[in-house]
């Protein structure tokens, strides 16, 4: 199983135009590394429908090195995302490895830059887990208005880590209870894991 971990951006501090998202992958994690966080739980009305495992960290990292990443990302040479024959509305960047929905396997991709690796430690030790164990990374841009649909995670990313960068932006959340889908929204602002 793996861990994954995004970070959302656009390209300067001020959203015009677009909004890019960095998926943090690994293995290797010891059982249950994810520790449960006392602050900010409060935030959800309702905690009977927070999903278990959710965990919320607000501040993560200084504005600094927010605009420090929202450069590094800005520069990625951002494709189109296909999903088998379909290509998606956002343009992607894959590091460590990559999913192929044509082909329905990992292949491996260019090897996460060093600009990347000090955040990927600090997620790790967020996460409580070994050192090393983030070893793929996503960058994905959505303009303004494009979302991604309801979807599961491949099994290869076991946890996943949001990092809002330079706005806020909505995770949504939902399961199947009988005949009916319970939701659950949570509006994580700029910097917050």
């Amino acid at each position: 199983m793996g861990t994954a971990a995004a970070l959302n951006s656009v390209r300067d501090p001020y959203p015009r135009d677009g909004k890019r998202t960095l998926l943090l992958c690994g293995s290797d994690q010891p059982e249950g590394a994810l520790l449960p966080l006392l602050s900010q739980l409060s935030m959800f009305a309702d905690e009977s429908a927070r999903p278990e495992g959710l965990h919320y960290q607000p501040d993560f990292i200084s504005a600094q090195e927010e605009a420090a990443l929202i450069g590094n990302i800005g520069a990625l040479p951002l494709a189109p995302f296909q999903f088998g024959i379909y290509e998606g509305k956002r343009r992607v960047v894959f590091f460590g490895s990559r999913y192929d929905f044509t082909h329905q396997r990992l292949e491996a991709a260019e090897e996460l830059p060093a600009w990347l690796m000090p955040l990927t430690g600090r997620v790790e030790r967020f996460a409580a887990l070994p050192s090393g164990s983030i070893k793929h990374a996503l960058c994905t841009e959505y303009d303004v208005g494009a979302g991604i649909g309801w979807h599961r995670d491949k099994k290869h990313f076991d946890q996943v880590f949001g990092l809002s960068l330079a706005s806020a932006c909505k995770l949504r959340f939902r399961r199947k209870i009988g005949n009916k889908w319970e939701r659950f929204t949570l509006n994580a602002q700029p910097r917050s894991l």
